[in-house]
């Protein structure tokens, strides 16, 4: 059976949750108005549970199938969240809010999860129990993380989770998916130096943090190139470097580099903190200077179960006729958060050929709705069978 008939009925309805949702960007955990539209959605179509307020403003839904002689439990997420960019498409339904956009289509990732709800409230065709998760802060905010640590998989007793995150370039509605590593894991770092500094025309009497600064900034670079397994995946990238100094005559006492960690495996990942520590200290003491490093932890790898994903690739199948290899990305995930607890799968659901993502001018691609929704409840339908 391909895309569901109920969702070709229901597009213009849920084409306009999405618009009103893109109008109305909310950031991170500032998802105030659009939770409230989740949850009085959700209660409009008779779910079973309604539960506001998990990591913060999060939305859980649970609905029971007909029956439950499995006892099982799919969990279905969504983000919510949008970006803090400003908005530059020009249509009609772009946003209300300066500042904020939904660039990276998680307006249509809650309509589509929205849409499939109301199915599945409406037909209840299956034997165990779904739910539902909308998702605050997935824009660097760990919102899954924070779902996860106010009990989202107990509470719920969920067996699987998964996901939809639409993809530019993907022909509209076709479907792409990959086992184990999918997207990277994202830390940052900064690195404060501390020297001597002084006159420009005695660089002698100095601990010359500048100097210290770009022998780092080159250092760094060894991090990846030789120490990590070379059929290993890994990037570190220093995207600031600036000195206390903005004077043609004084060096600096003090410089600050800032970067970010990306990579797909958890050993390399452990691995690179470790070594840019050692790189530095020892630059440091070269230049009789000192030196912090701190650490921010972002996401872990994202890494689909490879049965989970072959059950994500047959209900494609069903939707689509067909479901792709996506190839690896160095982008980053918070979903992952939630696969570390359960096993689950992220795929990705083509959004045409359209701006790419966090672009002023990227838009979901309303036409792939049908897809999406029908991809969330042939997941329930056939992981939860009726007998």
């Amino acid at each position: 059976m391909p895309v569901k008939n109920r969702f070709a009925d229901m597009h213009a309805e849920i084409t306009a949750w999405r618009h009103d949702i893109h109008e109305n960007p909310e950031i991170l955990y500032e998802t105030h108005r659009t939770s409230a539209l989740v949850k009085d959605k959700l209660a409009e179509f008779g779910c079973d549970e309604i539960v506001t307020g998990l990591g913060r403003t999060g939305v859980v839904g649970v609905i029971r199938g007909r029956a439950d002689t499995q006892g099982r439990c799919i969990g279905l997420r969504a983000d919510m969240d949008a970006l803090p960019m400003q908005e530059q498409t020009g249509l009609a339904h772009a946003s209300k809010i300066p500042g904020a956009m939904h660039g990276c289509g998680h307006d249509g990732h809650t309509a589509m999860l929205l849409g499939a709800a109301k199915y599945l409230a409406e037909t209840r065709n299956f034997d165990g129990t779904a739910v539902v998760i909308f998702q605050p802060a997935e824009e660097g905010g760990n919102g899954a993380e924070a779902m996860v640590k106010d009990g989202l998989m107990d509470r719920f007793a969920i067996d699987e989770v998964y996901a939809i995150h639409n993809t530019p370039g993907l022909p509209t509605g076709a479907f792409a998916i990959r086992s184990g590593a999918l997207l990277a894991s994202v830390d940052e770092f900064v690195i404060r130096l501390q020297g001597r500094g002084g006159h420009a025309a005695k660089p002698n009497e100095t601990a010359d943090t500048t100097v210290m600064m770009c022998q780092l900034i080159c250092a760094l670079q060894t991090v990846v190139a030789r120490n990590v397994d070379p059929v290993m995946q890994g990037v570190l990238t220093v995207t600031s470097a600036e000195t206390a100094s903005h004077a043609c005559n004084v060096i600096a006492d003090a410089a600050e580099l800032r970067g970010t960690i990306r990579t797909h495996s958890r050993e390399v990942r452990a691995l690179i903190p470790e070594r840019l520590r050692a790189i530095t200290a020892g630059i440091a003491a070269t230049f009789d200077c000192t030196a912090e490093v701190e650490f921010v932890n972002g996401v872990p790898v994202t890494i689909n179960d490879a049965t989970a994903t072959e059950h994500a690739r047959a209900a494609a199948d069903v939707v689509s006729g067909g479901c792709t290899e996506m190839p690896l990305s160095m982008g980053g995930e918070d979903f992952s958060f939630m696969l570390d607890e359960r096993p689950g799968a992220m795929i990705r659901l083509g959004n045409g050929d359209s701006h790419g993502l966090h672009h002023p001018k990227y838009d979901f691609n309303d036409e792939a709705i049908p897809a999406g929704c029908s991809w969330f409840v042939t997941m329930v339908e056939q992981l939860l069978p009726l007998e």
